[in-house]
């Protein structure tokens, strides 16, 4: 029980006392000849990483002692970093061979034994200390010493870095990190100061790059600057970091990024300029320069800041003589380029000056708070600042407002020039650049001629526009008659027809005549002359051959249900052998006995039918230079109208209505003057444009007529035969046959009128 407390206190005295023995193996035996290693002392380095450390190694030391050493009391010391002696020795001989050693402390002796496997003519000692652990940068340093020897060996631990490669990209400002194969690094990009330190902008992170996965990464930077460097370094606590800064030695370039990075800060006397890099490895200077507008600062001459001195990491000017004025602004040079920045907004100034100008002379005006001597004189703005031009002209100001009045000869007047002030006593830098606005005096023969063009473009409007309004009589004229025919009876179809004869009779002053017109007698003496009187077949022959012989035209307005209606006609004409000229109307119409019964409820259809006729005959003499076809958008399309009537002009409204009024014969209306037309160029010309541009116009009338009316005649359309359709049906077929004999029409009359209200689909479906 005894022997096992003393043992738990030894114990516990080594732990505090000697940790490093507890950690480490430490030995001293005779060994062989053969394990001999040049030189008394040695030391052995062995890497040895905990992950979450700093870098250490173990480093193992060697000690050969000879038999005649052991006896001698050795001492060896351990420093790394705190001191250890240890003294080997050797047990007791018996007889005659006894090893005699000095007093040691019984607490650092390290005993010396024999191996089993020694050679007994061996008398060399090993002393072997495992491992003496050391972080980075730290020196081990092992001292052995005898009664007759002294021996010193150091080892310092390294700190390792890895070895990496940079390629920049300017144009994306990105590097990019290149390492060797081995172990994980860390890496960051940096700006480095003026004590070598590398410190990290606020958008610097840090990247981690496994080379067994990818040996390289890219770190975009802000700016390029020669402060910017990049850093790789282990994984590992306090691992040194391998710097490289890429810009360094080379010219800066991006001189922007120069003014981007940095600040400036008023002082009550003084500013200061900082960037990022430290600003005395800059060339930067300052100067005053005066705001005349936005993006125009007027340097002032001879008015550079002086530099005091600094620190070296930032630029400080001397401010406490400068004008202080919002306009006053400072502006920053580096190799060629500018950065102006205007820091005394703030400020109140003692002083202020406002200026006057007259045919031959310049009136300054100054008020200022404070006594002092103001200087005046004009110059010529150029990009280097204001070249001074005449004499300086001063004025003592002692609290009142004055005034200087400046000559200026003709001479100068036209070099634009402009006026500085500055206070010359007691002298502040920076003057004041007061200029004109030269194109003032221009304003009002500039809005005289404005004026003018808006006078002159109103007229015209107004003109064109009554001349819109008045229509087109007094331009364009129709001088021979037309004859308008309708194809169906659909009330978009009727309406439409109607659109055009009104723009042709009213616009034109055109002589229209229609059917739609002249239902009963057109004039108050009962002579007979309307459709009604006349029955719809001579009324159209006796209309058709007037306009033929006034040379006029006629226009066959077709349809949808045209087409139905041309078939029908072209079979009942092939059948029918009976066929008799009607004297009365001429050489070109044939009397269609058919078409001999009056229908009063149905005037279109055999009109329709006989202006067939009439075009038939007039085709077949060679004589049809006076018939035009006409169909509505969307009331009618060109595929329409039958190949036999191919040769006839034809005509889409509202598109074609220019070319129409060329067919029907539309001119300007000419004057005369003592017998004599005016056939001018000039008037002619502009005729000519004027008559395309009225016929746009009264296209573009008749087209907002045209959809209202398509509409209206597609629900009527679609109503009648809906109405035809319930009443037929509704009949016997005796009662129907019964009703038209009563009529006075047959069952084929009807078939054949009912076509006109629909396609011919839907004729053969009736």
């Amino acid at each position: 029980m005894f022997l096992t407390r003393v043992d738990t206190t030894l114990a516990l005295f080594a732990l505090m006392v000697f940790p490093l023995l507890l950690e480490c193996a430490i030995t001293c035996q005779m060994i062989n000849q053969s394990d001999y290693v040049e030189g008394p002392v040695k030391l052995t380095p062995e890497v040895v990483q905990v992950p979450g450390e700093a870098y250490s190694e173990c480093v193992t030391l060697h000690v050969w002692m000879k038999a005649h050493d052991i006896c001698k009391t050795p001492k060896i010391e351990i420093l790394s970093p705190s001191t250890e002696t240890l003294w080997p020795k050797g047990k007791k001989g018996k007889k005659k061979k006894k090893c005699i050693n000095a007093p040691i402390p019984p607490e650092n002796g390290i005993p010396c034994v024999k191996r089993k496997d020694h050679s007994p003519s061996s008398h060399l000692w090993e002393f072997k200390y495992d491992c003496i652990k050391a972080e980075a940068e730290r020196v081990v340093s092992v001292t052995y010493s005898t009664a007759s020897t002294h021996y010193t060996v150091s080892y310092t631990v390294p700190d390792p870095v890895p070895e990496f490669e940079l390629s920049v990209n300017r144009s994306s400002k990105s590097v990019t990190v290149t390492v060797q194969l081995g172990q994980k690094v860390h890496t960051r990009w940096c700006y480095r100061n003026t004590d070598g330190a590398c410190m990290g902008g606020s958008s610097s992170t840090q990247i981690t790059i496994d080379p067994s996965k990818s040996p390289s990464a890219v770190l975009n930077l802000s700016y390029l600057l020669p402060c910017v460097c990049v850093q790789v370094y282990y994984t590992y606590r306090d691992a040194r970091r391998y710097l490289k800064c890429p810009f360094l030695k080379e010219s800066l370039s991006e001189v922007g990024d120069v003014w981007r990075s940095s600040e400036v800060t008023l002082y009550e006397t003084a500013l200061t300029w900082s960037s990022v890099c430290p600003a005395s490895n800059m060339n930067v200077s300052a100067a005053l320069c005066w705001k005349q507008r936005d993006h125009l600062c007027i340097p002032v001459f001879n008015s550079t800041l002086e530099e005091k001195d600094g620190d070296g990491s930032d630029l400080i000017f001397d401010t406490s003589a400068v004008d202080k004025h919002p306009n006053m602004c400072v502006q920053f040079s580096l190799q060629g380029s500018h950065n102006i920045t205007c820091p005394f907004q703030a400020d109140v100034p003692s002083w202020e000056v406002d200026i006057g100008l007259s045919k031959k002379s310049v009136f300054v005006s100054l008020t200022s708070a404070v006594t002092a001597v103001f200087s005046s004189q004009l110059c010529v703005v150029s990009e280097d600042g204001c070249s001074p031009l005449g004499p300086v002209h001063t004025l003592r100001m002692e609290g009142k407002p004055a005034e200087i009045k400046i000559n200026m000869p003709a001479d100068f007047l036209v070099q634009k020039p402009c006026v500085q002030v500055w206070q010359s006593d007691p002298a502040l830098h920076g003057k004041r650049i007061l200029c004109w606005d030269y194109t003032h005096n221009r304003r009002g023969l500039y809005a005289f001629a404005v004026l003018i063009l808006v006078v002159v473009f109103v007229s015209l409007g107004v003109f064109i526009y009554r001349l819109t309004r008045s229509g087109a009589a007094g331009w364009l004229y129709v001088q021979k008659p037309v004859l308008l025919v309708c194809s169906s009876e659909q009330s978009a179809h009727v309406s439409a027809v109607c659109a055009l004869a009104s723009l042709l009779q009213g616009e034109l002053h055109a002589t229209v005549h229609t059917a739609l017109w002249a239902q009963s007698s057109q004039s108050g003496t009962g002579t007979g002359t309307g459709v009604a009187d006349l029955g719809p077949l001579p009324w159209l022959y006796g209309q058709w051959e007037s306009v033929r012989r006034a040379e006029g035209k006629v226009l066959i307005i077709w349809s949808h249900e045209a087409t139905t209606s041309y078939e029908k006609w072209k079979a009942k004409r092939e059948n029918t052998d009976k066929k008799e000229k009607y004297k009365k109307a001429g050489e070109d119409c044939d009397e269609k006995d058919w078409y001999q019964q009056r229908e009063p409820s149905s005037v279109i259809a055999p009109m329709f039918a006989g202006a067939l006729a009439c075009l038939q005959g007039a085709l077949q003499q060679s004589r049809g230079q006076g018939v035009a076809i006409v169909y509505f958008q969307g009331l009618g399309h060109s595929r329409d109208i039958p190949k036999a009537f191919r040769d006839v002009p034809r005509y889409c409204l509202p598109q074609d209505f220019r070319g129409l009024i060329q067919e029907l014969g539309g001119i300007k209306r000419r004057t005369n003057t003592q017998g004599q037309l005016k056939t001018h160029c000039w008037p002619r010309l502009l005729a000519k444009v004027q008559s395309i541009w009225l016929a746009r116009q009264l296209a573009h009338r008749l087209q907002t007529l045209l959809p209202q009316t398509a509409g209206r005649g597609r629900r009527t359309q679609r109503r009648s035969l809906a109405s035809s359709k319930r009443k037929i049906s509704d009949k016997k077929p005796g009662e129907l046959e019964r009703t038209l004999a009563a009529n006075g029409a047959s069952p084929e009359a009807a078939h054949e009128q009912e076509p006109l209200h629909g396609s011919r689909r839907r004729a053969e479906e009736l």
